[in-house]
């Protein structure tokens, strides 16, 4: 039986397994050249090249980026914060988003559903760090009404993409 099930190649592009084996070997080291990604996955290096340069062009791969430890620069801690704000115009939201953005501790920022409006995650030296940072900078930020801490004692798992 047929079904009208669409998947990400179907409503994304034209992928293929093959494709999401360049993904895997890139995701584990971006850094390996043409040929042994190739032999990874069964093609040549010009087969990989014409594959990258299209998850490329159609914005499958982002960018290139380097995997940093904040625990070797210092940053030991991850705090979660959740935060409710006291509006919810777009320009309080733009402009919240846009703050949070200028903020070098905050390592992610997601606009959510449910009780709070975010869910923030920000990396800390220690907790003097992070009470430094709420009072310089979280708690300047106009517009917050409630704001909830919760520091990570462990990271159970940690994947950029987990669909791969």
């Amino acid at each position: 039986m047929k079904t009208n099930r669409q998947t990400p190649s179907d409503s994304e592009g034209s992928f293929d397994k093959t494709d999401l084996a360049i993904l895997r070997v890139l995701l584990l080291d971006s850094r390996k050249t043409l040929q042994e990604i190739g032999n990874e996955v069964g093609l040549s290096p010009t087969s990989c090249w014409t594959r990258i340069k299209k998850l490329e062009a159609t914005g499958v791969i982002k960018r290139y980026t380097v995997d940093v430890d904040p625990a070797k620069l210092g940053y030991h801690d991850s705090v979660i914060v959740q935060v409710t704000l006291e509006s919810h115009t777009d320009e309080t939201l733009y402009d919240f988003g846009r703050t949070l953005a200028t903020i070098p501790e905050i390592q992610e920022a997601y606009l959510v559903s449910g009780d709070y409006d975010y869910y923030i995650r920000i990396a800390v030296r220690d907790t003097r760090d992070y009470e430094r940072l709420l009072r310089e900078k979280l708690y300047k930020i106009p517009g917050i009404r409630h704001s909830k801490s919760h520091f990570v004692l462990r990271v159970l798992k940690e994947a950029s993409v987990p669909i791969i």
